[in-house]
């Protein structure tokens, strides 16, 4: 029987495969990218189809996107290291960032040359029948690779992977535009193929701007939505033992979400009791959002932001020790002491196993002697029953 897998070992096997699956979707768009520019660009020139050359063009431009998808997923799959322990994510984004301002680059040279050309009303030839045909097969196989691309995308939770099949189905738009200024054209309205190309390129810039401000969103660090935000502080203040959640920030790495989330709890509970509150809170969280890779919790005894905070300034458990001791005289071996610090102030707990023999460990007695520090806050003694 074999052993089962470490986590870091699955998560690399998942980063193999993942990377398997982007690269052959990868693979297969770009081949149909380069035949179909191929075939629009020779039939756009030989049967006098601007926008077909166009889109023959913006079918080019699938196969430079495509070879920047390869080489970007290449990187971000690869595990965290010291380095990036967060993972390579980031990249992909940034890959993400390039592909749309290639589009929208090749989309404003597209969109100015021929707007020009419709407005110095130049001599126009009507396109011939195969430009139909050439558009008509654009359409299909640009859908098929745009919904093959996208469930892959999907699956791999790769937001890169889902721009690319994005940029496929624009193909497929334009050359449904191409199609019918092409029909138009061949009706006796030349200028519409000039039109569909100016059209054409706007789609090519929309798509390629929504990709790049998608990016830079997630670049610098952009939270996630508000209704996201209160649905997860609402699953945090109604888990047991939390008061309140006072900060809550989130961030994305890829399609994945980090959260750093502040909670408030009882002052006077274990720490091992406030760690599993905040467990039951990151496995409510993860229920609510599948794609969580990441939650910082931090347990607060009382809600600083409104508060005072607790400072450096405050006496160590050592100095407080020391203190007693000098005050009161030595503190029993088997004494435990349990420190508060709320409000800018300690408030002390001792728990006495054994009698008191001097009768000095008392609570008035700690608050005589240790009550003109700034420091002290109160101060309780338990006494163990014989």
């Amino acid at each position: 029987m074999e052993e089962p897998l470490s986590p870091s070992e699955q998560h690399r096997n998942n980063l193999a495969a993942e990377m398997k699956a982007a690269s052959r979707v990868t693979i297969i768009g770009m081949v149909l990218d380069a035949v179909l520019g191929i075939i629009k660009v020779i039939a756009g020139a030989l049967f006098h189809s601007q926008a077909l050359i166009v889109d023959g063009v913006h079918s080019f431009s699938d196969v430079a996107s495509d070879l920047v998808v390869l080489s970007v997923m290449r990187v971000s799959r690869q595990a965290p290291d010291d380095n990036h322990p967060y993972g390579h994510q980031r990249i992909e984004t940034f890959g993400t960032l390039l592909l749309g301002s290639i589009l929208i680059a090749v989309g404003a040279a597209l969109a100015w040359e021929n707007t020009l050309r419709l407005l110095a009303h130049e001599a126009v030839i009507a396109p011939g029948w195969p430009v139909l045909v050439a558009a008509a097969v654009s359409v299909v196989g640009k859908e098929w690779i745009y919904r093959y691309t996208r469930r892959v995308g999907e699956r791999i939770r790769s937001d890169l992977i889902i721009a690319n099949a994005w940029h496929s189905r624009t193909d497929a738009f334009s050359s449904i535009v191409v199609l019918v200024s092409t029909a138009g054209a061949m009706l006796g309205f030349i200028w519409l193929d000039v039109l569909a190309a100016v059209i054409i390129a706007i789609i090519i810039i929309h798509i390629g701007w929504s990709f790049t401000w998608d990016s830079v969103k997630e670049l610098v660090d952009t939270g996630l939505s508000p209704e996201d935000t209160k649905l997860l502080k609402d699953i945090a203040r109604k888990t047991d033992g939390v008061r309140n959640v006072h900060e809550l920030r989130s961030r994305k790495m890829g399609h994945d979400i980090l959260l750093d989330v502040h909670l408030v709890v009882r002052p006077d509970i274990s720490v091992s009791e406030g760690h599993q509150i905040g467990i039951q809170v990151v496995s409510g969280m993860r229920g609510a959002l599948e794609n969580i890779r990441d939650i910082n919790f931090h347990i607060d005894a009382e809600n600083d932001e409104n508060l005072p905070h607790t400072t450096h300034e405050l006496p160590s458990r050592e100095q407080i020790r020391q203190a007693l001791s000098e005050a009161l005289g030595e503190l029993p071996a088997d004494s435990r002491l349990r420190l508060h610090y709320l409000k800018g102030k300690v408030h002390l707990e001792l728990f006495l196993d054994s009698p008191d023999i001097n009768n000095m460990l008392t609570t008035e007695n700690i608050r005589e002697k240790l009550g003109d520090n700034e420091w002290f806050g109160s101060a309780r003694v338990w006494q163990s029953r014989p």
